[in-house]
């Protein structure tokens, strides 16, 4: 079928989504990086944290058996002393979490100076493509792969639990130190089951962000044949085809203007001018354009008699969503239909 993406995306093409910031990255692989890694070093470093959180509290104890000494100011520099200890202690734990969310996202992102992240995109504040990310596809395996994950780690610990439930009454005996010792084996083999469950939900999850990545970037054949011609001549003459292809675009778009049923405005800067004729399933887009294009646009339109219909996040929502010459998308039907069908009532006319 024409236009329909089947061939993978060339290096160009994956240079320029790597510039827009679309790159394979999955959370819950960093999380279950960064939760093993903190296990294992609560595992290692534990006993001294331990031992340092006690000789704090231990030191505070003892000061409060000394009223005289425990002014508002004496108390003040207790608490200080005390947080000190604890953040010393905690620091190495700290360290190593944060050192492997480093080093996961730079295997994942392989990160790059790109200032193109800093500048504004409205598809960002386009409420109906959020929408679509949280009721879409995505969000239908995202909400799968949270059930899994609760599944997993409840599953877990039951495993783990049910088993020693008959030895825990032998626990009754113990001394505190004991107690502690037993109860922390339970409670860091627990961990490090679930941690590597998180993980193994973790990779399933980073292969499917990578499928999802590759999807969206896929081309078209005429797609691949253009940019290999591009790619063969010099970088003068591509330049010059661009600027003539964009001003040949830009006169095509403009004729097309009194030709459209309306055109729906920000009011001021945004137009975009839409045609429905009956021979498509759905309107389509013939003309888009900010500031003074949009200007143009509007200004043709008044000209042509086409009617001027201002609605701000619909005409926001066109810009950002659909391309010159394509149909508007399913979740923007029941919007458009309104415009139109107040149109077609202003003008008298009706929908065959």
């Amino acid at each position: 079928m024409a236009g329909e993406k089947t061939e993978k995306a060339t290096p160009k093409k994956r240079q320029e989504a790597r510039k827009k910031g679309t790159i394979a990255r999955s959370q819950d692989l960093t999380g279950a990086v960064v939760m093993l890694v903190g296990v294992l070093a609560l595992m290692m470093f534990g006993p001294k944290l331990t031992g340092q959180l006690r000789d704090a509290m231990d030191w505070a104890l003892r000061l409060g058996a000394h009223p005289e000494i425990v002014t508002t100011d004496g108390l003040e520099g207790i608490l200080m002393t005390v947080l000190n200890h604890v953040v010393v202690a905690l620091l190495p734990v700290v360290g190593a979490c944060l050192v492997a969310a480093l080093a996961i996202n730079v295997v994942m992102v392989r990160p790059k100076l790109n200032m193109h992240g800093l500048k504004p995109d409205p598809n960002r504040l386009n409420p109906l493509k959020g929408f679509k990310n949280i009721y879409g596809p995505n969000a239908l395996f995202e909400g799968a792969k949270s059930i899994v994950k609760v599944l997993a780690v409840g599953a877990i610990v039951a495993a783990a639990l049910v088993p020693q439930i008959p030895q825990m009454g032998a626990m009754i005996g113990m001394t505190p130190a004991q107690l502690a010792g037993a109860l922390a084996d339970m409670v860091f083999g627990i961990a490090i089951r679930a941690a590597a469950a998180y993980l193994i939900i973790g990779i399933i999850d980073m292969v499917w962000q990578v499928h999802r990545t590759e999807k969206s970037m896929k081309m078209d054949k005429q797609e691949v044949k253009d940019e290999a011609k591009q790619q063969m001549l010099p970088a003068e003459v591509r330049s010059a085809m661009r600027r003539r292809q964009m001003e040949a675009s830009r006169r095509r778009m403009m004729d097309a203007v009194p030709e459209a049923d309306v055109v729906v405005t920000n009011p001021t800067h945004y137009a975009v001018a839409l045609k429905y004729d009956g021979s498509n399933p759905a309107p389509e887009v013939v003309a888009k354009g900010v500031d003074l294009l949009a200007a143009r646009i509007r200004e043709l339109a008044t000209e042509a008699g086409v009617p001027i219909v201002p609605d701000p996040p619909l005409a926001r929502s066109l810009y950002a969503s659909v391309d010159v010459g394509r149909q508007i998308p399913e979740e923007l039907f029941g919007a458009v239909a309104q415009v139109l069908a107040y149109v077609y009532r202003m003008a008298g006319r009706r929908v065959a």
